[in-house]
């Protein structure tokens, strides 16, 4: 590796450029100490899926900090219950690490239950408690039988792993509540009356509803004919991923946080699944056709989705190509927390006339890295669990003007004077579909040519 890539000792494997990887980048390997990685532990990366969860009491055994850390972590909005937007914890203080805190996990689960009624309750393992011992299992089949709703331990005590690990409490979590729901209880159904009796049913997982974006997403397949089951865990409602198993195929969108669940449903229920991205036009419409292929019996579906990706995709070019004009040659980074998603990002950036000069993320795999490499211009830094140093270094080296990433990462492109583009999970503005894409635009036109960086030193 040449000397402008050379990163912390330990870490070589995990940077490289394109056309100079000598073999596959390293990844899935435990951030290295000292590194400062933009990663989040197991707890948070348990909660980032399951908070969207409405209908639900999320409670957080640990201490307060743990519960503050997370709480509101992501711009999940609901149609209905707002039982996510509350934080709770039972709030671990010296004398509990002493003496334990079964009993205070108990009492509160007990109150809080009895205050509002939940469908269930998601019971959060942190650091702590992996270290005192508690039986966070054993309390939480004593509440559920005692109250009669599902009290769901999620075994996600930060130091087990690495974000990746939280993903997979998490969708063991939900994998312990698909299948429960009984054929005289399956919920009436909230979306598009005219779909409602539909034969053409899907779930949606890794979609979170950030900003209202399922709710997008939805109204494209019912508008093709299609019946969404159920929302992994956008928007959620405990009884609809109860009946999750009455789909006939699962469309995963979040590789990174539900490829698990969705590999252990089809193993459980014979549900087949498929990978999508609802960023940028070509994923988007890649995902409506992968679906009405699927339900080929039915030709009537493709060719409603035709017509509206036809009528959407002009609607949305029409708005970027002025936009397009004063970015076209612009140079972006991107890193963001899973590797499927940053490939639909260098792809919506081109359609900008914006190339991606270095890309990475905190949870990408070797399949990830060899696709997006293979989508990327020659010289294009490409980096896994990265820490604030080297992206530091690599904006300054590639020359970047605009960075694509998270809460995290605003900091760095403050510090550096470039613009900033949030597509993470705190966001308020829609990102994905077809309208997702004229706001993405808009947004890094918006960041990129804004005439403050005239005045940044050296710029």
């Amino acid at each position: 590796m040449g000397t402008a890539l050379a990163t912390l000792e330990g870490r070589e494997g995990q940077v490289g450029s394109v056309g100079e990887l000598s073999s596959e980048l390293a990844c899935g390997k435990p951030s290295l100490a000292g590194s400062v990685s933009q990663r989040a532990c197991v707890f948070c990366g348990s909660r980032v899926v399951l908070y969207p969860v409405a209908d639900a009491i999320h409670l957080v055994h640990g201490p307060v900090g743990c519960a503050a850390y997370t709480w509101d972590i992501r711009g999940s909005v609901s149609s209905g219950p707002q039982l996510h937007r509350l934080s709770f914890s039972t709030d671990l203080r010296e004398r509990d690490v002493v003496f334990g805190g079964e009993k205070k996990l108990h009492a509160a689960l007990s109150t809080l239950i009895e205050e509002h009624g939940p469908k269930a309750a998601f019971v959060y393992s942190t650091c702590i408690v992996g270290i005192i011992g508690d039986d966070v299992a054993a309390v939480c089949r004593r509440v559920s039988a005692e109250r009669g709703i599902p009290v769901i331990p999620v075994q996600s005590e930060g130091f087990k792993g690495t974000k990746k690990d939280g993903y997979r409490a998490a969708c063991d979590a939900l994998l312990s509540l698909v299948g429960t729901g009984a054929e005289s209880c399956v919920p009436e159904y909230r979306g598009d009356p005219a779909v409602a009796g539909s034969p053409f049913s899907i779930n949606i997982l890794g979609e979170f509803n950030l900003a209202g974006e399922a709710w997008i997403i939805r109204r494209y397949y019912e508008e093709m004919g299609v019946r969404v089951q159920s929302i992994l865990t956008g928007d959620g409602r405990i009884d609809e991923i109860r009946n999750a198993h009455r789909a006939r195929l699962d469309v995963v969108q979040c590789s990174g946080s539900m490829n698990y669940l969705a590999k252990s449903i089809e193993g459980k229920y014979g549900i087949p699944r498929l990978q999508v991205s609802y960023f940028g036009l070509e994923d988007v419409a890649a995902a409506l056709y992968a679906v009405a292929e699927f339900f080929a019996e039915e030709p009537e579906i493709m060719r409603r989705a035709e017509r509206l990706v036809a009528r959407e995709t002009a609607k949305a070019l029409a708005e970027i190509e002025p936009l397009k004009r004063d970015l076209t040659g612009k140079k972006a980074a991107v890193y963001v927390g899973g590797a499927f998603k940053a490939r639909s990002l260098v792809k919506a950036l081109r359609l900008l006339g914006v190339s991606t000069v270095l890309v990475g993320s905190q949870t990408g795999d070797k399949d990830d890295y060899g696709a997006l490499a293979a989508i990327c211009d020659p010289d294009t830094i490409i980096v896994d669990d990265s820490n604030p140093a080297e992206l530091s270094r690599f904006i300054k080296l590639t020359g970047a003007e605009v960075f694509i990433g998270g809460v995290k990462e605003r900091p760095i492109a403050h510090k550096l004077g470039l613009g900033f583009c949030d597509h993470n999970h705190e966001r308020k503005i829609p990102l994905a579909g077809f309208e997702g894409m004229v706001n993405f635009a808009r947004e890094v036109h918006c960041s990129t040519m804004s005439p403050v960086w005239s005045l940044f030193h050296g710029r």
